[in-house]
């Protein structure tokens, strides 16, 4: 009995947060978020759908992106090219710097070759079981207002889980520039003053990397859209009947070199340390279990009847 009360027992100093990631692909995202959550002081745990851990409770959870896709060859040249064009080649920057950019810079085309690595081959579909796990998960932690950061799909599942729409294909916004895919810091983001987003980061404005081609249209209930880009596509969400409910349409967990990057997670453990309930075994088979959301299924048949893409990272 003294076991079971110690397991089931709230870990104030180093709380347990559940990442979660497809059977399939996602080891990459998953060591950059496992990183993010122990820098910030927490311990984390991998959660998919052929193996629904909760360890000793979860007192958060991250709600992951998408599997790593096989990246294409010209992605690769183009990565490469960027790389050049920010560093050795950068137009407006002294020798001295540039030298110093190409060495400190080389994080990201290593992390874009690692991805590749231990990617998976070019597929599209639903990953109906995992959806749903990640549905349940969402209203497990708002019913018992533990903390979850969204991060990319992560993020759109969120908003879907509160009644909200997405938009399937975000080329529109992108009519007068190109919508550019990269692993560094491209775009430019507007933080909305006052939002918790803003107080985690300490800034209102911020260069983040891209990977999607979705995005929130129609917020649900208790969302608001706290972070845009120049064209009004979302790129972050926060809920406010929660203590802590922040989605992002970028990936910080693989920028941990940036500051205000690794805040995100910092104020995700700061905020599970201070929860009074946890997710525990009988709760993640209630999940499991649970029927499956008619505005899940409708998502998912919308992004069924798109042409095969390469899906959210």
């Amino acid at each position: 009995m003294a076991f079971l009360e110690n397991r089931n027992k709230i870990n104030r100093n180093r709380p347990t947060i559940g990442v979660t990631g497809p059977d399939k692909g996602g080891e990459v995202a998953w060591l950059f978020a496992a990183l993010g959550v122990r820098l910030a002081g927490g311990k984390p745990v991998r959660i998919t759908p052929s193996s629904p851990r909760t360890s000793d409770g979860l007192q958060g959870l991250i709600i992951g992106g998408g599997a790593d896709i096989d990246p294409q060859v010209f992605q690769q040249e183009n990565l490469i090219n960027e790389y050049l064009q920010r560093t050795l080649q950068h137009p407006r920057k002294s020798f001295l710097t540039r030298v110093g950019r190409f060495i400190r810079w080389t994080y990201y085309p290593l992390l874009f070759f690692l991805r590749k690595l231990f990617s998976r081959k070019p597929q599209w579909s639903v990953d109906r079981e995992r959806d749903h796990l990640e549905f349940q998960l969402i209203h497990q932690a708002f019913t018992k207002r533990l903390p979850v950061l969204g991060i990319c799909r992560g993020s759109q599942l969120m908003n879907v889980y509160f009644g909200g729409t997405l938009y399937q294909d975000i080329q529109t916004f992108y009519k007068e520039e190109p919508n550019p895919s990269s692993i560094f810091p491209v775009k430019k983001v507007r933080i909305a003053p006052g939002s918790k987003l803003q107080q985690v980061l300490g800034v209102e404005k911020l260069k983040v990397n891209a990977l999607h081609h979705q995005a929130v249209h129609v917020p649900g209930r208790g969302i608001q859209i706290v972070a845009r880009e120049k064209n009004q596509v979302v790129q972050a969400i926060e809920n406010t009947l929660a203590p802590f409910m922040l989605g992002v349409q970028w990936h910080p967990e693989y920028l941990p070199q940036h500051q205000e990057q690794r805040r995100i997670f910092k104020s995700l453990v700061q905020h599970a340390r201070l929860v009074q309930a946890q997710i525990e075994e009988p709760d993640m088979q209630q999940a499991i279990s649970s029927p499956r959301s008619r505005a899940l299924e409708a998502i998912e048949q919308q992004e069924m009847n798109l042409q095969p893409r390469s899906g959210n990272a």
